[in-house]
This record gives structure tokens, C-alpha cells and sequence, in this order.
């Protein structure tokens, strides 16, 4: 069989290893960025206060829940692409993707930076921890509700 490069526009496989690509990558990029600019703050605390390594390598931590929901729907993505046979069915799937990956790099962002803030509220008040979490986990509500899409989406296909 001859194949042209236009034929992967019309295989609807094509489309879903897309979506799972979207979810995970996308999601992972912003993890990886907010845990990487957090980790960087923890490290400056550590140097002075080396008693404060586990607080601060939880508020580190929470910006990678957003690649593991990424990998979550990426995997039920996979799943699927052996039952797809239409192009359209191939979109969606690709479609499924994207809530999860696009908000999962922006709230990773942006979690990652409410982390650094509390990682230097528990330099000065280590006592604080509670309080840093609880805003880092304020962002992570919007992850989540992009994860409960990705799959009630996922759920119609």
C-alpha cells in the first residue's frame, strides 16, 4: 500500500495518540517548570535552615500532580485508540486531551509560584505549613475540575 503524508491527517489513531501527547506533555511542561522554580526556593531555605527540608519539599511536590493527571487521561486515551475507527472519534479523542493538558500547564504554572511564596512564608514561619498548602492546593481545584472533564469527556466516546 502507497501511503502519503496527507493519509496521517485521515487516520483517526493519529488524532488520539495527539490527545494523549496533549494531556501528558503539555501537563508534564508545566509540572516540570513549577517543580523546577519551587525546588529552586527550597534549595535557597535549605542552605540556612536545613531542618526545613521536608516542608518544603511537599510545597515543592504539589505542581507535579498536574503531569500525573496528564498521564492519567494520556493512559485512558491509549486505551481507547484500539476501538477507533472514525475520524471523528479520532478528534474527540484528541479533544479529550487538551482540558487536562492546557489547564494542567497553566494551574502547574501557576501553583508553582503560590508553592515558592509558601516555601518562603515557612522560612520565616515554618509553623505556616498549613497555610502554604492550603493555598497551593486552592490552584490545584482547577486541575482537578480539567481532569473531571477529560474523563466525562472521555466517558461519550
Amino acid at each position: 500500500m502507497d501511503l502519503k503524508f496527507v493519509d496521517l491527517f485521515l487516520n483517526p489513531k493519529v488524532w488520539g495518540f495527539l490527545g494523549a501527547v496533549i494531556a501528558f506533555m503539555v501537563a508534564a511542561i508545566g509540572s516540570s517548570k513549577a517543580c523546577g522554580v519551587s525546588g529552586q526556593a527550597a534549595a535557597g531555605v535549605i542552605t540556612e535552615e536545613p531542618s526545613r527540608f521536608a516542608p518544603t519539599m511537599i510545597l515543592q511536590a504539589l505542581p507535579a500532580t498536574q503531569a500525573i493527571y496528564g498521564f492519567v487521561i494520556a493512559f485512558m486515551i491509549v486505551n481507547k485508540i484500539a476501538t477507533v475507527e472514525t475520524l471523528e472519534a479520532g478528534l474527540a479523542l484528541m479533544a479529550t486531551g487538551i482540558p487536562v493538558g492546557v489547564v494542567g500547564f497553566i494551574s502547574a504554572t501557576w501553583q508553582g509560584k503560590v508553592s515558592t511564596a509558601g516555601i518562603h512564608l515557612v522560612a520565616k514561619r515554618p509553623e505556616a505549613l498549613g497555610n502554604a498548602i492550603i493555598y497551593a492546593l486552592m490552584v490545584e481545584m482547577f486541575a482537578i475540575l480539567s481532569l473531571v472533564v477529560s474523563i466525562l469527556m472521555l466517558n461519550q466516546i
